[in-house]
């Protein structure tokens, strides 16, 4: 009988742990990419869905868009807690029972009767979608060690780069070819597979039962970020955040997450230690990353709008065009990784930063003409920025934290970086339809239906209308150029040095 002991790693010369990637880190970054790609796939197939799932279920536009909303308020419920679940029954554990329920969640939904049901269904596979990410990259942070969490963040950034590319592309097939039902089936033996090799690879981790779970923190947290997502959801869903209903759930949400801040700074067992916040280089991650998160998402929204409201094109074609974003960030994920390693994080995002810029600013002379080859371009650059960008912001934070501070760390990136996508696409939106309510005549003609109403008319209908369309979004994409430049004045304090193999930040003093 073999051991199921891990490989032994020989460290280098000069003490340490090894530089490169070994076989049983390998290992494990294949269990946590397999998991993490289901999950983030799954987001973007479901967007493309949207108009079947409609029409399948003779239901208006505002019910069934909360297929993906009811999916992000499970996530902001239980990607909270995820910390205190890995210390208290294992990462390992806890990982597994995720992808478990988010298998069943989507077997559920393929087998959706209603909306409602399917609503219910998506809930479900949230609250499993919502602790893979945080748990998959606590599992790899931590056997991979502080000196190599560079590459391993490049490793876990590819689900970021599939998610965009295959999301629309496998969507568009399946729901045009096979069956909607497929865009949910199809997580069942990715799953499976998933269970299995997180069963057979990741080592046993020890759970650590000595904290009690902060319920008044959970309280707190959890009605205050899906209150505020929900908020966010509503007034971009409306069009607006004048009406009394979205201001009261948005202020609300608003309200709990701070007697959360006020609550955490004060536990001695904090659901998030907002303490590691002291730390230069994880409070100089955390807004760099909601600054990015905010801007990058939020400007990510415009791309297939503008494809098809503006040119034309299927969800499918649209995902074709969309290919240059996730070449361009595969070339820079895997340098970026190893060069964070080598040289420091600070570096490689003030070189990201400054290429999304340039790619997004290339957008604001955006035209109903403008050549494919030009946004082709583009785009590129804006994906090699994304992967000098989003994963080496993440290795910023971990790098300097002790093997026990990186659970609550990793929860704490995720929560900011859900939120900021959440404010971006809000406030985004909210931004374009002021926008074409400014160009077009009643809301582009259909009586103030926005965007759902334009896709309505026919060609004779909306040639006329192109034009002006075009301009909202070029006017819309400069918003997404200042915000990005705002996250180059927290970026300036990432560490700039390469990572010590047990260096911790020193805390900075809080007055």
């Amino acid at each position: 009988m073999k051991s199921s002991a891990p490989p032994e790693v020989t460290a280098p010369p000069g003490g340490g742990e090894p530089e490169g990637l070994d076989k049983s880190v390998w290992a494990t970054a294949a269990v946590v990419v397999l998991g993490a790609v289901m999950a983030i796939l799954d987001v973007t197939v479901v967007n493309v869905a949207i108009p079947e799932l409609t029409k399948e279920f003779d239901a208006q536009l505002s019910q069934i868009q909360w297929i993906a909303t009811g999916y992000t308020l499970a996530l902001a419920t239980v990607i909270p807690v995820t910390g205190w679940a890995c210390a208290r029954f294992g990462t390992k554990r806890l990982y597994m029972v995720s992808l478990l329920l988010f298998a069943i969640g989507s077997a559920l939904a393929g087998m959706a009767w209603s909306a409602e049901s399917l609503i219910a269904f998506r809930v479900l596979q949230g609250l499993g979608g919502g602790m893979i990410m945080p748990a998959g990259m606590t599992i790899l942070t931590q056997k991979a060690g502080p000196t190599r969490v560079g590459q391993v963040m490049a490793v876990v950034g590819i689900p970021m780069l599939l998610g965009p590319i295959g999301g629309p592309i496998l969507g568009g097939w399946l729901v045009d070819d096979v069956s909607w039902r497929w865009i949910f089936y199809i997580n069942v033996p990715i799953g499976a597979v998933a269970l299995f090799m997180a069963w057979k690879i990741l080592e046993r981790d020890t759970p650590q039962p000595t904290e009690k779970l902060d319920l008044l923190g959970l309280a707190f947290l959890s009605p205050g970020l899906a209150s505020l997502i929900y908020g966010l959801a509503t007034g971009a869903e409306k069009g607006s955040f004048g009406s009394s209903s979205v201001l009261i759930t948005t202020i609300a949400g608003v309200l709990l997450v701070g007697a959360f801040v006020v609550r955490a700074l004060k536990a001695e067992n904090p659901l998030i230690d907002l303490r590691l916040f002291r730390r230069r280089s994880v409070a100089a991650a955390s807004l760099t990353m909601l600054l990015f998160a905010i801007a990058f998402f939020g400007s990510m929204l415009l791309v297939p709008l503008y494809f098809q409201v503006v040119r034309g094109e299927t969800a499918l074609t649209t995902g074709l065009l969309l290919i240059p974003q996730g070449l361009g960030a595969m070339v820079t994920m895997p340098v970026g990784g190893k060069l964070t390693d080598k040289v420091g994080p600070g570096r490689v995002v003030l070189v990201g930063l400054t290429l999304i810029v340039l790619g997004t600013f290339g957008l604001t002379q955006i035209e109903a003409d403008t050549s494919y080859w030009l946004l082709g371009v583009e785009f590129f650059v804006m994906g090699l920025g994304m992967g000098a960008t989003m994963m080496p912001t993440m290795s910023a934070a971990l790098q300097s934290l002790g093997h026990d501070e990186v659970p609550r760390a990793s929860t704490a990136l995720n929560i900011i970086q859900q939120v900021g996508g959440s404010i971006g696409t809000a406030a985004i939106s909210i931004l374009l339809t002021t926008a074409m309510k400014d160009r077009l005549p009643a809301g582009g003609g259909d009586g103030g239906g926005g965007i759902g109403g334009l896709l309505e008319l026919s060609p004779a209908q909306i040639a006329p209308l192109l034009p002006p369309m075009a301009a909202s979004f070029a006017e819309t994409y400069w918003w997404a150029v200042g915000l990005m430049a705002l996250a180059f004045l927290p970026a300036l304090f990432l560490p700039r040095h390469k990572p010590a193999a047990a260096s911790v930040d020193a805390p900075m003093p809080m007055h």
